[in-house]
């Protein structure tokens, strides 16, 4: 089955799109919510005559359309891909668009989990690997050249939190006949559209706040039509063939719960906003607090790009501590705030990416501080959000030796001996 999505008909509402692109109500029946269409294959009339499209689910199924047809109505794409995992996302674009020979720029602060993907499996293929401060225009003009397939952009970055000008971004790499592929898990179509900034392609974290539930892990590749990005055609033909080979497609349940968190996605992310907002102010005011990194801030150095490119900025704070003991000490404290890799549940979560999420990078030039706390803000009462914060910090001054006593027989607390871990 195709991959290629009708343009949205729903209005123009973010909110209205979100709970009622895709399939709604299901023909069949009529119901208001789809039914999960848990089969491997579909039956035909004749050889080649599928009834609605789908013939074996490797290449597509009802509910994988389902929620393609919504993000695509969310993000104004033409072309989208639910795929089993971010990673498979990712898997997907370098797949399909890289080849020896070829250069991708990645990020300074990028995800540890893709840094690994292009180290472990691409750059063994002859793909050269070039990281790039892409916060600064004038240096990403400088790195890219005849070599460069894909410029590879997170906005907001993770867990720096880096801002990237997406529009200035998108027009270096197309005047290099290269690839802009944004990485805006953080962001959700909610707050940024990649693809109407000049993008080429958008790839998410379903997992993340698009499912928002800690409940599933899923991914997805977008694409436009072509209207600002001149390779589109391409592109999308590159991706089907590839994901109609591989079969890294979600499972109908995932693409059930994924379509259902788009649902409240609105609502969701305008509380984590507001969350966050609250919480990186009130941590700027602390002396064990050494930076808060958040682009809602004007501190931040990304403010601006993110005030015009972003509707708002996101639910992931990131902050510094004054030492490592401490920071090691304030993430095995937290009561409300669970010690746990990923994000965008509407749970809170606090993560040590140096010993957690980011070991990846640990012996690399993008290795992370332990004095780094990347602090995914969930929907609970602020004020709980906050004493939670308030009752961990006091407890890392507590103790003969001053900081991180706290630590010592909790089993809440990282371990710098972990495996390679992802989220």
């Amino acid at each position: 089955m195709s991959s290629l999505h009708r343009a949205p008909t729903t209005p123009a509402g973010i909110s209205t799109r979100s709970v009622h692109s895709g399939a709604m109500p299901e023909s069949h029946t009529g119901s208001v919510v789809a039914p999960i269409f848990q089969t491997s294959t579909f039956v035909m009339d004749t050889p080649g005559d599928t009834r609605a499209g789908f013939d074996y689910a490797r290449t597509g199924t009802p509910n994988r359309s389902d929620l393609e047809d919504a993000l695509c109505e969310l993000e104004n794409a033409s072309f989208a891909a639910a795929v089993n995992s971010g990673t498979s996302a990712e898997v997907a674009v370098f797949s399909a668009l890289l080849g020896p020979g070829d250069e991708i720029i990645i990020p300074r602060d990028v995800y540890g989990g893709t840094f690994r993907l292009l180290k472990n499996e691409y750059e063994r293929w002859g793909v050269r690997i070039r990281t790039v401060d892409l916060t600064d225009t004038e240096t990403l003009a400088a790195a890219i050249s005849d070599r460069t397939a894909i410029v590879w952009v997170e906005t907001p970055s993770n867990p720096g939190l880096d801002i990237v000008d997406i529009e200035a971004a998108a027009k270096l790499a197309h005047a290099a006949n290269a690839v802009l592929a944004v990485d805006s898990t953080f962001a959700t179509p909610i707050l940024q559209r990649p693809l109407d900034l000049g993008a080429d392609l958008v790839i998410h974290s379903t997992t993340k706040f698009i499912n928002g539930h800690s409940d599933v892990i899923g991914g997805a590749v977008l694409a436009g039509d072509g209207t600002s990005c001149p390779r589109a055609a391409e592109v999308t033909e590159r991706l089907e063939t590839h994901l109609a080979s591989v079969g890294l497609g979600v499972s109908p349940f995932d693409a059930w719960l994924a379509r259902r968190g788009i649902k409240t996605l609105p609502l969701r992310m305008e509380r984590h906003c507001q969350n966050a907002q609250v919480v990186a102010e009130w941590l700027e005011g602390r002396d064990e607090i050494a930076e808060v990194i958040y682009p809602g801030l004007p501190s931040h150095p990304g403010h601006e790009v993110a005030k015009r490119q972003m509707s708002g900025f996101g639910g992931v704070v990131s902050l510094r501590t004054d030492t490592e003991a401490r920071a090691l000490a304030l993430v095995a404290n937290t009561k409300l705030i669970a010690l746990a890799e990923s994000l965008g549940g509407v749970e809170s979560l606090i993560d040590h990416p140096a010993t957690m999420t980011h070991l990846a990078v640990a012996d690399s030039e993008l290795s992370i501080s332990g004095t780094f706390i990347r602090l995914s803000v969930g929907l609970e009462d602020i004020d709980d959000i906050l004493a939670d914060l308030a009752q961990a910090l006091a407890a890392t001054t507590k103790g003969a030796d001053g900081i991180g006593s706290g630590a010592a027989g909790n089993d809440h607390a990282p371990s710098a001996a972990r495996p390679v871990l992802i989220g």
